[in-house]
């Protein structure tokens, strides 16, 4: 099976451990503005990761689609998008149980 062209950006946006973090606060919550995150990282994982910081693993989520910003008002709300994910699976099928 051939890469695709962005399957080397969702490597890399999951090759991080803040980054598989961040995924995990927004499944538990989706829907969440950057200020939220950041208190949730704090919070439940002891990552005092600045705004800027955070922001900028954002940025390399979004690249990899899986994670979306949308602005309502004055304030953006982050979403996961899990569906990027499959084509791990589809790259490497679960083997079926040895008999």
């Amino acid at each position: 099976m051939t890469e695709q062209p962005d399957d080397s950006e969702l490597f890399k946006a999951l090759a991080d451990p803040t980054r598989r973090i961040i995924l995990d606060e927004l499944v538990e919550r989706d829907g969440q503005t950057l200020f939220e995150l950041c208190t949730r990282l704090i919070m439940n994982h002891g990552n005092s990761s600045s705004r800027q910081a955070v922001s900028q693993h954002l940025d390399v989520l979004a690249s990899a689609q899986l994670v979306r910003a949308e602005r309502q008002g004055r304030y953006k709300f982050l979403y996961v998008d899990t569906r990027p994910l499959a084509r791990i699976q589809q790259r490497w099928p679960i083997a079926q149980e040895f008999t």
